[in-house]
């Protein structure tokens, strides 16, 4: 006992951190920081996962807002004879089509064949 004594009068800071409720409320702090089912260190993981949620929802919901509008526009029959034209390169009967491809788009176009076999 006065070994203890004599540690605590040389380190008045042990007497502080020998108190049991010091004692306690250290052990509750780090039960609560680190080993509960309700961790901080969950909050953090389940935190980021919210905020990648809310980004995708965000990103989501203005993908639908366009595809509203270009579906607004494709009820315009003359704006569904250029979508058509343009995309999927259809013609009239009385109608040529020529498509002019660059070099640059034809290499990359090679490329993109040669890694795909």
């Amino acid at each position: 006992m006065s070994y203890f004594k004599n540690l605590t009068n040389a380190y008045p800071i042990l007497k502080i951190l020998g108190n049991r409720y010091v004692i306690v409320l250290v052990f509750f702090t780090v039960w609560m920081l680190f080993l509960d089912n309700t961790s901080y260190m969950e909050h953090r993981i389940l935190n980021k996962q919210l905020n990648e949620l809310e980004d995708n929802k965000k990103y989501y919901q203005d993908e639908i807002k366009k595809d509203e509008e270009n579906i607004k526009e494709l009820k315009n029959p003359d704006l569904q004879e250029k979508y058509a034209r343009e995309k999927y390169y259809m013609k009239r009967d009385s109608e040529d089509i020529y498509i002019i491809e660059f070099e640059g788009d034809s290499i990359k176009d090679e490329k993109t064949n040669s890694k795909s076999l």
